[in-house]
């Protein structure tokens, strides 16, 4: 491919044995814009998440379980791929070798982690080795920041202002660089239209313990009410960053070791000093308020109706007219736009039929697109935002498959996402003690999923959020307002995927902490193998289908109702 052969002719130039190339922009955002996506140009991969690593004799691209057969069918002619659960950067060269970087595009955190090793020697490049041979028409986003509507805020600005003040005394520090665009958009309770399938205003923030706050970003993007309504904070562009932070010296910053660049970290550290806290804002953002889930709530059933509605016609239709994995995800689309609520998808829909739903984080393209064909299951993954909300939520259905282990699978799957669901949550109950409850039925078939269980969801922000989720490794407590995904799957290479996903927030109940449903949709009855449900599994199915009738009944026309109360109907 002559692209990595420029690649590693400016290897050569630099003096260096290789180039690391990450998906983020400068934001590091969930999603990039396709022309700030130079892992995409480089390798053609498409995924969310993974980095590559061009030596002068190897090509290596790295992801994480979900994408591992994305990236051999999109990638795998000319890279290595490597799976991040089983092998780091680190670990591929047993010789010293210089690794090139962009620092404004990857953390001291996330360097220090992948090339931590006396045989990689990390080098920041003042230029992006990407973008001397990418000629692209870089597009100048001027899409203004706007507020958040007053039915839609959970908590005042100035309030959220105060707590991070707060905070900053009590531990002690002068500054915090706030770098996460989501948690910008939350403080301030703005938005922007500067990525595709996330509103998120592309700025950074600087604030101090005495409430002076400086905001940086392209002011094109700032308009007069804007300014008037945050009268007190002072605005600057981006570029005069850089200068700002230089000529502060001997104070104790916070900064956020997700987002902050290498680049910025060096900059503050020069001459100040960063405390060992992360910027409290994940944890304050990822704990939803009454009003907040009360909106929430209200999301879930528009998106909800509208994805049963689709369902409905997917099954009427599939054998009728010929319908592709693209036509279907339009026709979601569609559905989903016929409410007035309903702002942009919150991540690119999932379709997947017969093999193609194994591909974890599927994105069907014209050379890949299959038509539903009868015998086949179907996966769609898909979301919605909402002024008030974010959605996430996967079915798989039968398209008249009968096959008797795919159902006793699809059960297994089931069975962990009920165990999720009706999980006993203590004090300190974390997301590494759910997630072995999840796996439990598929692990007595001796099967398992290469992805986590659960992610946390923003308010109309990001699909994705932490800190907090069901996952092997995390131990983020759980506390009351917090969302989380259930989502446990199985997927068998060229065969078929099954996932079941529901979002659902943590609510008290008499004094105790309970998980409950806020995805409002059915599960395929014709793919539950009856026999492997206990009696109480039965009792929680049917109980949430009548919340899904009750919840959905009143957005249905006549024969759409007919058609959810069966779907609906007691096992």
């Amino acid at each position: 491919m002559e692209k990595i052969k420029k690649i590693k002719r400016l290897i050569l130039r630099e003096k260096i044995d290789g180039y690391f190339i990450p998906k983020n922009d400068e934001f590091f955002g969930e999603y990039v814009s396709h022309y700030n996506d130079r892992l995409n140009f480089i390798s053609n991969f498409s995924g969310s998440y993974g980095f590559s690593l061009i030596l002068k004799n190897k090509n290596y691209l790295f992801v994480d379980g979900r994408y591992t057969l994305q990236a051999k069918y999109e990638s795998g002619k000319f890279f290595n791929i490597i799976k991040l659960e089983k092998k780091l950067p680190l670990e591929i060269q047993n010789k010293k070798i210089k690794i090139g970087f962009d620092p404004k595009l990857i953390t001291r955190k996330t360097l220090n982690f992948f090339f931590n090793n006396k045989n990689c020697i990390p080098q920041p490049l003042d230029q992006n080795l990407i973008d001397v041979i990418w000629k692209r028409k870089v597009y100048n986003n001027k899409k203004k920041f706007y507020f958040l509507p007053k039915q839609s805020i959970g908590q005042d600005f100035r309030i959220k202002i105060k707590k991070v003040v707060k905070y900053l005394r009590k531990i002690g520090a002068d500054y915090l660089f706030i770098t996460a665009s989501e948690n910008n958009a939350w403080l301030l309770n703005i938005r922007g239209k500067d990525t595709k399938f996330s509103p998120t205003p592309h700025c950074y923030i600087l604030i101090d313990k005495n409430e002076n706050i400086k905001f940086f970003c392209s002011l094109e993007k700032i308009t007069s009410s804007f300014k008037k309504k945050f009268h007190k904070i002072k605005f600057f562009q981006i570029s005069d960053l850089n200068k700002i932070l230089s000529s502060i010296s001997k104070k104790k910053f916070i900064i956020d070791r997700h987002t902050c660049s290498y680049y910025f970290e060096d900059v503050i550290t020069k001459k100040n000093y960063v405390l060992n806290f992360q910027d409290p804002i994940y944890d304050f953002k990822s704990v939803k308020n009454n009003i907040e889930i009360r909106n929430i709530k209200k999301a879930h059933i528009y998106d909800g109706a509208a994805l049963t509605k689709y369902l409905f016609w997917l099954r009427r239709n599939f054998e009728k007219r010929k319908i592709t994995e693209i036509s279907a995800a339009k026709k979601l689309y569609e559905f989903r736009k016929k409410n007035n609520c309903f702002k942009f998808l919150s991540f690119p829909t999932i379709s997947g039929s017969g093999p193609n739903g194994a591909i974890i984080h599927y994105n069907a393209t014209k050379k890949t697109n299959r038509i539903l064909n009868k015998g086949d299951i179907y996966l769609v993954d898909s979301g919605g935002q909402y002024e008030f909300g974010t959605t996430d939520v996967t079915r798989t259905i039968s398209l008249k498959n009968y096959n008797k282990r795919i159902k006793k699978i699809f059960t297994a799957v089931l069975k962990g996402h009920i165990a999720v669901t009706n999980f006993k949550l203590k004090k300190n109950t974390t997301g590494s003690s759910i997630d072995k409850k999840a796996r439990k039925y598929l692990q007595q078939k001796n099967l398992d999923y290469a992805h986590g269980t659960g992610h946390g969801v923003g308010y109309f922000l990001n699909v994705h959020e932490g800190p907090h989720a069901i996952s092997k490794n995390n131990k983020i407590v759980f506390k009351e307002g917090m969302i989380v995904s259930n989502e446990p799957g199985y997927y068998e290479k060229n065969r078929f995927g099954i996932r079941i996903e529901n979002l659902i927030y943590v609510k008290k109940d008499k004094k105790k902490l309970i998980f409950d449903n806020l995805t409002m949709a059915p599960i395929d009855k014709n793919l539950i193998d009856l026999n492997m449900l206990s009696t109480n599994e039965k009792l929680w199915l049917n109980s949430y289908h009548k919340k899904v009738f009750e919840s959905l009944k009143k957005l249905m026309n006549f024969n759409e109702k007919n058609e959810l109360k069966k779907a609906c109907s007691a096992v």
